[in-house]
């Protein structure tokens, strides 16, 4: 009992002895209400007590989690397997033994979707290219196009489809851009440019990719206009990566949240033309694939129909019925005006599991991708329990399922929240964490886009670290995490990503360390190697871990800054949350 109740007690119990019962009943419950009013209010943690926490994020304990996240037993954790089984059980008994309760409303860790698998009879695929009504090229499967049934048929077979090009496919009202200027596109198939402009810095932020030119804008924005089909050219500058990673990604079974699609709206298929396929493609139309891709770099790009240049396709896709998980585990906030506000923590916990074998080795381990991650994320945890009664607002930590396939774990929170995202201060999003030792930077994938940067920049100054922002803008690492998925219902989110200025390693080690993760990314030597130095990873998560407590106490909520694409959604948020 605190000062001010002791207080009030003995106040009422002297007055109580003069009063009838039935008034003095109504003064002592009026008082003690008073009473309950004038308790002290919670204090946020101490400076000490945070770097006491921040402490119990170590190198050892980081590497431990990783050892068995992505040993070979776990099978490369992919979705629906008993390697996701077991990756589940492990976080939530590392959860429970660190105190972190049950994150669902229903009192469980569990988040359960849905996942419809598709996988293309690639022996059966055709498509061919026809100048009227005469085969003008028959292409290779996965050689020379990748393409899927997108209404979730299990046969599309389309004869003398008309082909439309309409440059990046772009709608963007903010940069006064429409590369559709009022054409109806509705049942051809469109044919896209991959990426946005970039020839000025004015228009798409330059060099930077931005969501408009990512292959998912150029498929979904293809169904808005009502299109028969979608195919995006392939070049390795336009894509940022060899036409190997989209036969290899697309090629394989591959995964839709279940319930996602139309069918009655979505278009016949989806699909990538290779370079050599494009060119082939637009010389029969009469022009080169230079000159169209130039064209599409001017706001008075219109679309370009390929007169007489038609498409015949058959696609045979079987599918399967699976389910994937997310795990969520919470920390109560103990502010009674703020404990209804969240920060969430998202780390997935899938990969690619067991493929085509590579010297005898066919399981990706993802030991980078990401066990490290979760295992940074567990630690990260585990320091925040130390200091629970010193948190202001609600801490959720999400190990999501299904990144791999298209971020689909995040994606189906997001559209199936556990809060309501207006609540949700910021997302902190922890994939693949550095592995090679301490760096005196540090990458914000996102930076200056919310007022998490300024939180970053001012932990960072005080551990005699920089803060620097993306260093490959052009590859749009910002749409291709979890953090995506978050920002997507307006939650300011930033992606922490490693850095490159080592501390106290040889010359020339961030070139070489640079190539081997280069090598690693999305194959089966992702594992634990002769490099490794986790007390990197432990560093960038202390800093997390400190920047984070910093947002969680904070009287205000984070924000985007003024003109960034998500900021109408989040003020949308925030209003339908009050």
């Amino acid at each position: 009992m605190n000062f001010c109740t002791t207080h009030v007690t003995a106040f009422t119990n002297k007055f109580s002895a003069h009063c009838s019962t039935l008034f003095s009943t109504l003064i002592v419950a009026g008082l003690l209400l008073f009473a309950t009013g004038c308790q002290s209010p919670m204090v946020p943690a101490s400076q000490d007590s945070i770097d006491r926490a921040a402490e119990t994020i170590t190198a050892e304990a980081i590497l431990n989690h990783v050892e068995i996240l992505a040993s070979d037993s776990l099978e490369g954790r992919a979705p629906a397997t008993p390697g996701e089984e077991m990756t589940v059980d492990y976080i939530i008994t590392q959860l429970k033994a660190k105190g972190v309760e049950p994150g669902m409303p229903d009192g469980s860790y569990i988040q359960e979707f849905p996942l419809l698998g598709q996988r293309v009879d690639g022996s059966k695929a055709s498509m061919q290219i026809k100048n009227g009504g005469r085969v003008a090229g028959d292409l290779e499967y996965s050689a020379e196009f990748m393409a899927w049934p997108s209404n979730e048929e299990e046969r599309v077979t389309l004869e003398d489809a008309e082909l439309v090009y309409v440059g990046y496919g772009i709608q963007a009202p903010e940069y006064d851009w429409d590369d559709y200027k009022g054409v109806d596109v509705s049942g051809k198939v469109l044919v896209f440019k991959n990426s946005d402009p970039a020839y000025d810095d004015e228009l798409f932020e330059g060099d930077a990719r931005l969501y408009y030119g990512r292959w998912s804008y150029k498929f979904e924005k293809a169904a808005e206009m009502g299109a028969l089909g979608a195919l995006i050219i392939h070049t390795t500058p336009t894509a940022g990566y060899p036409w190997l990673v989209v036969s290899n990604s697309w090629g394989r079974e591959r995964f839709t949240l279940k319930g996602s699609v139309d069918p009655t709206t979505a278009p016949a298929f989806n699909g990538w033309l290779t370079q050599r396929s494009s060119i082939a493609l637009f010389e029969e139309a009469g022009y080169t694939l230079k000159e169209v891709l130039d064209a599409a770099d001017s706001p008075d790009f219109a679309p370009m129909p390929l007169n007489g240049i038609t498409l015949d396709v058959d696609l045979t896709s079987s599918y399967s019925n699976m389910s994937s998980t997310n795990v969520v585990g919470k920390i109560g906030g103990n502010d009674r005006a703020l404990k209804d506000e969240y920060v969430i923590f998202s780390s997935h916990h899938d990969h690619l599991g067991i493929t085509y074998p590579v010297e005898g080795d066919s399981i990706n381990n993802g030991a980078i991708d990401n066990a490290s991650g979760v295992a940074a994320m567990l630690e990260l945890a585990g320091a925040m329990t130390e200091i629970e009664e010193g948190l202001r607002r609600t801490t959720l930590f999400m190990f999501v399922g299904a990144e791999e396939m298209g971020l689909l774990g995040s994606l189906y929170w997001s559209r199936n929240p556990s809060v309501h995202p207006g609540k949700v201060s910021a997302n902190f999003n922890m994939d693949s964490m550095q592995p090679y030792g301490e760096t005196s930077d540090f990458v914000l994938i996102g930076y200056g886009r919310n007022s998490l940067t300024e939180a970053f920049q001012k932990h960072a100054e005080a551990a005699g670290r920089t803060i620097i922002p993306d260093q490959a803008p052009e590859q749009g690492l910002f749409y291709r995490s979890d953090h995506f998925s978050y920002a997507r219902v307006g939650i300011p989110a930033i992606f922490p990503n490693a850095g490159s200025d080592y501390l106290n390693k040889p010359e020339g080690f961030a070139e070489e360390t640079a190539r081997v993760t280069a090598s690693n990314y999305h194959a089966v030597s992702d594992e634990i190697n002769e490099y490794w130095d986790t007390s990197g990873a432990a560093a960038d998560a202390q800093l997390i871990f400190r920047t984070a407590i910093d947002v969680i106490n904070r009287d205000e909520m984070m924000e985007w800054v003024d003109g960034d694409e998500f900021k109408a959604v989040r003020e949308a948020m925030l209003e339908d949350a009050k």
